[in-house]
């Protein structure tokens, strides 16, 4: 069993604030970072407020400083649950005595919440990678591999000596005897249409990379994220963000209800990360296809499998329901320093299918609906006279129903390698309470090889 440094992972995590601070404030020179007795007195006594970062600061930038957080305990021997609370401790630290400005509660959440999904998804990949009975090149690649998924721990292996250590015996970090991983890379071009129309809009190039970690119906490991499913997806054109997508959804807990010849059966309490991003299509367009996160959620999910039929045909189906702690989507009407975008709290529900064609390939449909309620407006501010630091708004006051459904083709071509036809098709109807109703709706479509390792 790994020795535990619960201390040592204190000290890295005020320490990892303390050099994000400094570089900040002596390096960036950014006002926000110039504090004072006075100002974290001030944050203390005032509390927290919205924020209005942009969009992939606070939903994307947030959780992955949380996952910082999280792995400087779990690379010291710390378990999930252990791990969970330096999420939250490193955040409430940064936002009271970090910052000038105040302290940000949908931060909060964000770098919790989703810090700790993002953390534990990027220990265990890095745990794929890592060997220690390799020497040379190999190994080499390996560390630097490891410590780009996860940088605290490979922060913690160079400081240990682990980096370089060669050992003959509990030298690999992961058994896949045990649990099984199916990773996959696939690249090709993206079109992107502007206003859903068919030919209005860009094509740019994409990686994707697809994770299935574990079995859903192993009743034996069931540790947090002993099964995990992850989605990544980067756009390479100036005009789009760097990172499009991210679906991650880690089981928490499971059982199996059901085992038989007919029918396996598993249910679970799940965690869901989801963060969509897009810019405007075409220049001077006013038009941005989506802006879509569920950066904190939980909730229930059944998966269920068929036996194959004739070894050929097979059927894996996945129902879920979650609570949406924060999520956003793009506003049509606020507008306010940095944030073109509401958000708020409510549900998602998610369908997932996949027919296994066996030598031929796969046919998969994801549907997704999320209902985000933004419940703190600002119709009763004066935007003109109001510090925005303060105005202390969700957004527009309202609901907005999001709808993705993403069905895809995989085709085999050989062993390893597929052939990817997939569509996106996203819904946006969006109810606002003092403002008149938007419904949009737009698609992107995608064409591509996918490499199975």
């Amino acid at each position: 069993m790994n020795k535990k440094y619960p201390f040592k992972a204190a000290v890295e995590t005020f320490g990892l604030n303390l050099g994000v601070w400094a570089f900040d404030r002596y390096v960036m020179n950014e006002d926000f970072a110039k504090i004072t007795i006075n100002t974290i007195r001030h944050n203390i006594n005032y509390g927290f407020v919205w924020d209005n970062d942009q969009f992939s600061t606070n939903l994307f930038a947030h959780p992955y400083h949380g996952s910082l957080y999280f792995n400087t305990a779990r690379s010291n021997g710390l378990s999930f649950w252990e791990s969970a609370p330096y999420s939250l401790a490193g955040s409430l630290m940064w936002e009271f005595t970090a910052e000038r400005e105040p302290a940000a509660i949908n931060d909060l959440m964000a770098t919790t919440l989703g810090g700790i999904a993002l953390g534990e998804f990027t220990h265990r990949m890095s745990s794929l990678v890592l060997n220690d009975s390799k020497r040379g090149g190999e190994r080499f690649l390996r560390e630097f591999l490891g410590t780009l998924i996860c940088p605290i721990r490979g922060l913690n292996r160079l400081i240990n000596g682990d980096m370089w250590r060669v050992r003959h015996s509990y030298y690999k970090y992961h058994d896949y005897e045990k649990i099984p991983v199916k990773f996959s890379m696939g690249f090709g071009m993206r079109y992107l249409a502007d206003d859903n129309h068919m030919f209005k809009g860009e094509y740019n190039p994409y990686i994707n990379l697809k994770a299935v970690y574990g079995d859903p119906l192993d009743k034996e490991d069931n540790s947090p994220y002993d099964y995990f499913t992850a989605n990544v997806s980067l756009g390479l054109s100036s005009n789009q963000p760097l990172i499009n997508k991210i679906n991650l959804l880690g089981r928490i807990w499971g059982t199996n209800v059901k085992e038989s010849s007919e029918m396996n059966i598993s249910f679970g309490i799940f965690q869901h990360f989801n963060y969509y991003d897009s810019e405007a299509v075409l220049h001077n367009s006013e038009n941005i296809p989506y802006k879509i996160s569920e950066a904190a959620s939980v909730g229930p999910g059944m998966i269920y499998k068929l036996p194959r039929y004739n070894s050929m045909l097979g059927l894996q189906q996945s129902i879920y329901i979650s609570a949406v702690l924060l999520g956003g989507s793009l506003s049509d009407y606020y507008n306010v320093i940095d944030r073109n975008y509401n958000m708020g709290s409510g549900y998602s529900l998610k369908n997932d299918t996949d027919i296994d064609f066996g030598r031929y390939g796969n046919f998969s449909l994801n549907v997704s609906l999320l209902n985000i309620f933004t419940w703190k407006g600002y119709e009763n501010k004066d935007l003109n006279t109001t510090n925005p630091l303060y105005l202390n708004a969700q957004g527009d006051k309202g609901n907005v129903m999001l709808a993705i459904i993403n069905p895809q083709i995989n085709l085999n071509l050989n062993n390893n390698i597929k052939a990817n036809i997939e569509a996106s098709y996203f819904v946006r109807k969006s109810h606002y309470s003092y403002k008149e109703d938007v419904s949009y709706k737009t698609f992107e479509t995608r064409l591509g090889l996918i490499y199975q390792f």
